[in-house]
């Protein structure tokens, strides 16, 4: 048996009154999150795993699961409870968690997965969850119908219909007990849509997502992930999403990474009782074994063969206390890579352990207008929206949702994983970042690309780009990456200049057909080019070819070396250039207005010739190159000046997001209600329930303009949410603000 302390954790403390039944996102990978859910036992962190406790067969003991493991919150059958006799008699006197004597959060199922085994329950709507808040539990489930895989359509879509029926009545039998709403619709993606839809329009808490249970147990990953794709991007922001009976660690990162924030598991208990070990890439058998897959603390002083030799019931335990462990190993995984900004690279090594695992994230890995390589089936899938079920319609708004969401630049190298890194949605956002905001010079009728080494490529091009600067001025130069090609003003930003690749990767022969497809994306078009590689030695002769082949010729030779005060007058055009090239791409302004902004700007220069602030004429400070991203810093004054160029009018409210309507618009505003704005002025946060109104293109990771409600400019910060976030979230932080105006601007 495994040995353990109790009551070496205290038990938790309520949230506070005016929070109850609150979420918040305290960190954000994308669409993964990590979040607080606040209840009377507890504040529940998410990503969380609620272990199935059969309160007629505690494997492992709910008091256990508390005091050993941490783990926060766990499910039971409030069904099973109702029909037993002794159990009923126990909970409705001294409350559920006594019955299980277990101190944190309890949420309860309704007996819907019974009626789904057995064909039928013997509860009333409305009395099963009057019972579940008779006995005390956090977070109730309505009883809703059950669709699987296998039913007809018209089925499927009388399920979420009933089910939709069935919510207002749940709710007013719960009163102030929190609530699941679940969402049903089979494999059919228009209903999965209309059941978020419906129940996403009450007042639940949390938002399961049912009938996944025999997709999963067919191992149809693929169709796991249409599920989520077609539910979550419908749903209210500012609820969880609980993956009903998702429960296999293998699972776990893709999960997270599309936005899944509850788990329960009854598979390290069944799973247990039948010899079988739960593993982040399969499932193993005790009678397979010689050394454990893991070294997991309850067996890290026995062998597979001396548990095998166990009496049933000990073994049974053991390998319950394993599989609970490594599924908790797995979920702590998954929240650091969150943290660190990598949930999608850890879905990724994740995939490649299974077959089926692996088809569902090719399937998400394949974006529209990307045609990688043996991944042309699925592409076609995903672009002509006709997939082997029949369905029709389109996934790119399911994609942009997913992709739109995603903090770019970010900090931190990028670890090439083959063509799947090309298609990380970070990446794809950054790409689309270019495409869209960044505008070529007019009048560009030759264009050289260099390629050849990983970035950042300042160092490389020092003597080239002042050179070219001097003697081809109408030339425009571009660097080729493996994630695509960028501006050389970009030369530096996250992630084209930091991803770690193998020097074949980088060295690989440009092919001309993705040239020419990357440079019309730019903008280039009908523009002559020549590519140069810049590793290794005899670059100025490439230079030299390179410039011959393209029939012009520069004002003197290619050996020939540039006076040293047009030197300095074109790395002055360098660093224009740059400063220009990044507030297009990341402040979201054309390159007029960029042009204005930084008319007679000045520089201040490290040792090493970076550029550390954007100064106006004056010396007033405006903007400040980031080293770790290549990003661009506002400083108040910057931030005020790109809000005097604004020409759209001022949001009156705060809307749904739309991704690509927002092309030199500005960055986004936020409006603050007039308790947050003295707030605001001495840079501090701004929380969710305090804005009136923003753009619809806010996203979480890009800078933002906070104004008044009399739109007057009063700071700036980065986003924390997306524009459906705003609307919906009331705790939390919405901006980080990393500048106020003060009090004396309000006299002026």
């Amino acid at each position: 048996m495994v040995a353990w302390q109790s009551g070496s954790r205290p038990d938790p403390k309520a949230c506070r009154p005016q929070d109850h039944g609150r979420f918040e996102v305290t960190q954000r990978d994308g669409r993964a999150r990590l979040g607080r859910l606040h209840t009377h036992h507890g504040v529940l962190e998410t990503p969380a795993l609620l272990p199935v406790v059969n309160p007629n067969i505690r494997t492992i003991e709910p008091r256990v699961m508390w005091d050993r493991y941490g783990i926060a919150a766990l499910i039971t059958n409030s069904y099973i409870i109702w029909k037993h006799k002794e159990l009923k008699a126990h909970a409705e006197s001294k409350g559920v968690h006594d019955l299980l004597d277990y101190p944190g959060v309890v949420m309860t199922d309704s007996g819907t997965f019974q009626a789904y085994v057995y064909g039928d329950v013997e509860v009333g709507v409305e009395d099963i969850v009057k019972f579940q808040r008779t006995i005390g539990v956090d977070i109730a489930t309505m009883l809703d119908v059950f669709s699987r895989p296998d039913m007809k359509r018209e089925e499927v879509k009388e399920a979420v219909e009933e089910t939709e029926r069935r919510a207002e009545a749940s709710l007013v039998a719960a009163e102030d007990t929190m609530l699941n709403g679940p969402i049903q619709g089979g494999v059919h993606r228009d209903l999965r849509q209309l059941s978020a839809v419906h129940m996403g329009q009450h007042d639940f808490s949390v938002h399961p997502v049912g009938g996944i249970v025999p997709v999963m147990e067919q191992q149809r990953y693929k169709d796991y992930a249409k599920i989520m794709m077609a539910t979550l991007p419908h749903l209210p922001p500012n609820r969880p999403v609980h993956m009903f009976g998702c429960g296999h660690p293998m699972l776990f990162p893709m999960s997270v990474a599309l936005g899944a924030d509850l788990f329960d598991s009854a598979a390290y208990a069944l799973f247990a009782r039948d010899g079988r070990l739960l593993t982040p890439w399969g499932t193993e058998r005790i009678d397979d074994l010689v050394d454990w897959p893991l070294l997991m603390p309850c067996v890290a002083t026995t062998t597979p063969e001396a548990v095998r030799a166990l009496p049933a019931d000990e073994r049974e335990n053991l390998l319950a206390h394993f599989n609970l462990e490594v599924t908790l190993a797995e979920l702590a995984r998954c929240k650091q890579a969150v943290r660190d900004g990598k949930i999608w690279q850890l879905a990724e090594q994740r995939s490649h352990q299974h077959p089926a695992l692996r088809e569902a994230f090719l399937w998400l890995n394949t974006p529209p207008g990307r045609s990688p390589v043996n991944h042309g089936r699925i592409r076609h899938e995903r672009q002509s929206g006709v997939d082997e079920e029949g369905e029709r319609g389109t996934w790119e708004d399911a994609w942009d949702w997913l992709l739109w969401s995603q903090y770019t630049p970010r900090h931190g190298g990028v670890l090439w994983g083959g063509d799947d890194t090309f298609s990380r949605p970070f990446i794809q956002k950054a790409r689309k970042l270019i495409h869209h905001r960044w505008e070529a010079p007019g009048g560009c009728r030759h264009v050289v690309v260099f390629h050849g080494i990983r970035g950042p490529f300042r160092e490389r091009l020092t003597n080239v780009l002042p050179w070219m600067k001097v003697h081809l001025p109408e030339v425009s130069v571009v660097i080729l990456t493996p994630l695509g090609l960028i501006p050389v003003g970009l030369e530096d930003l996250n992630p084209f200049a930091h991803l770690d690749a193998p020097p074949w990767v980088l060295q690989h022969e440009p092919e001309a057909d993705w040239v020419r497809t990357e440079l019309e994306r730019l903008g280039f078009l009908e523009v002559e080019y020549a590519t140069v590689n810049l590793a290794g030695e005899g670059l100025k002769q490439r230079l030299s070819d390179a410039i011959n082949g393209l029939g012009i010729a520069p004002k003197s030779g290619i050996h020939e070396p540039i006076r040293e005060d047009d030197r300095e007058a074109a790395l002055g055009a360098w660093r224009l250039e740059q400063g220009r090239d990044k507030l297009m791409t990341l402040h979201n302004i054309s390159r007029t207005t960029a042009v204005e902004l930084l008319e007679g700007s000045t520089f201040v220069v490290n040792r090493e010739g970076r550029v550390k602030n954007i100064n106006t004429a004056e010396g007033v400070h405006l903007f400040s190159p980031r080293l770790r991203d290549g990003g661009l810093s506002l400083s108040t004054e910057g931030a005020r000046m790109l809000m005097s160029k604004r020409t759209e009018p001022l949001p009156t409210t705060v809307v749904t997001s739309e991704w690509l309507t927002s092309t030199h618009r500005g960055p986004a505003v936020v409006v603050v209600d007039d308790d947050a704005e003295p707030f605001v002025r001495k840079g501090r946060n701004v929380f969710h329930g305090f804005t009136k109104a923003c753009d619809p293109w806010l996203n979480p990771g890009e800078a933002c303009l906070i104004v008044n409600e009399s739109g007057t400019y009063i700071g700036h910060g980065v986003s924390q949410c997306t524009a459906s976030d705003l609307q919906t979230f009331s705790k939390g932080i919405a901006v980080k603000t990393r500048g106020g105006v003060g009090d004396a601007d309000k006299q002026k």
